[in-house]
């Protein structure tokens, strides 16, 4: 089995409006035999989302044009790809029991699901960590060290491993070093190993996958994946389940890296 479990959509309002059906056809030209499309999930209502634009979620209008495109391309691309229907769940700490009911509400659609940290709270405050350097370095500004920022994404990540969100909870944990994309900004090297690994064995203990995820190879200020290489190697080493995830929002991204991260 050729898989990516990690592909944005048309639906995403900060990505490309590249159609499914060109994801669908070069996944199946590169002999890719399971997908799954991952699309930020709507955020809860009575969030305010930090990032300019308002766009890090789904519209909560196309949710269900979404599900139902995707139900139809199952059909239609069932001799030549498996397609699972899935969601990029954002983990927000405080915004729980939202979170807990959008899944009982829409988690029976899904096939396959990612739990993901991309906003990090502090005191009344929350910031996109991964919207860009300036954003970034502001934060660490406010929380008082990049190394202080670091440690707070990796407790929002066992946070989100620790929550309860109920039946539907997904059992996949999104790029789970994210806090690394602007590392080459930043310039500070924080030794964040024991952290890494403290959120990689709690995933195996309770049953968790890994999202391994290429796509911070394509990033400027990144050039490394979620995790690293030695954490990949890790992982392995104690039987981490895993599932490769390109992160595309464009077609042009599809697979990006996969033989850099999966040779054959």
């Amino acid at each position: 089995m050729k898989r990516d479990g990690h592909i944005h959509s048309p639906y995403c309002p900060h990505g490309s409006s590249d159609s499914f059906i060109q994801y669908i056809e070069k996944a199946i030209s590169h002999n890719f035999t399971d997908i799954t499309f991952t699309e930020h999930a709507p955020l809860p209502k009575n969030f305010n989302d930090p990032t300019p634009q308002k766009d890090s979620g789904m519209n909560p209008d196309d949710l269900m044009p979404y599900l139902e495109e995707l139900q139809r391309l199952q059909k239609q691309y069932a001799q030549d790809i498996r397609i699972r229907i899935g969601l990029e769940v954002d983990y927000i700490q405080g915004f729980e029991q939202e979170t807990r009911q959008f899944l009982t509400t829409y988690g029976h659609f899904l096939d396959d699901a990612i739990l993901s940290v991309h906003f990090l709270q502090c005191e009344d405050t929350f910031v996109c960590i991964d919207f860009s350097p300036e954003c970034f370095i502001d934060f660490s500004k406010k929380v008082g060290s990049v190394e202080q920022v670091y440690d707070l994404y990796y407790d929002t990540v066992l946070q989100s491993i620790r929550s309860e969100l109920g039946p539907y909870k997904p059992k996949r944990i999104g790029h789970p070093t994210l806090i690394h994309k602007f590392q080459l900004a930043h310039k500070e090297k924080i030794n964040d190993a024991s952290r890494i690994k403290e959120v990689l064995d709690i995933m195996k203990r309770k049953g968790y996958e890994l999202d391994l995820n290429s796509a911070g190879l394509s990033k400027q200020y990144c050039q490394e994946p979620y995790p690293p290489f030695d954490f990949i190697h890790y992982s392995q080493a104690i039987e981490l389940p895993y599932v490769f995830g390109s992160d595309a929002h464009s077609a042009d991204d599809l697979h990006q890296h996969h033989n850099v991260i999966l040779p054959i």
